[in-house]
């Protein structure tokens, strides 16, 4: 079994049920003690702006929020760089604890040893 777990999520609100897949398998990997990095791309940057997650609505999943907090409370989460530039995202405006950075460092995380990587 692989003991982290790197995670891409592209998806936002333009496909809210593959978006909550993504946040919801990375906060039960993280609440099962798995390393976890998500990374958000594509639609999904945005939710790395203050009150940005609240706005998220899908039935019958876990609030947005909630994940997103119980996934920074033991892994990482990471905004691609060139998706906050291409948003005019920096890093005064995301959210406490996360971090911007570009394709190099998720390579490097999802070949290190025992690692599995998931796109959603």
């Amino acid at each position: 079994m692989a003991k982290k777990l790197v995670i891409k999520v592209t998806a936002g609100a333009d496909a809210p049920e593959r978006c909550s897949q993504a946040f919801t398998v990375a906060a039960v990997a993280v609440a099962s003690g798995v390393e976890v990095s998500l990374w958000l791309t594509g639609e999904s940057s945005w939710f790395a702006l203050p009150g940005r997650a609240a706005e998220f609505e899908l039935p019958h999943a876990a609030p947005l929020p909630d994940l997103i907090d119980s996934i920074l409370a033991a892994g990482r989460i990471t905004l691609c760089t060139q998706c906050a530039a291409r948003r005019g995202i920096t890093e005064r405006d995301v959210l406490d604890g996360i971090r911007i950075a570009g394709a190099q460092l998720f390579v490097q995380e999802a070949m290190t040893d025992e690692t599995q990587a998931l796109v959603y």
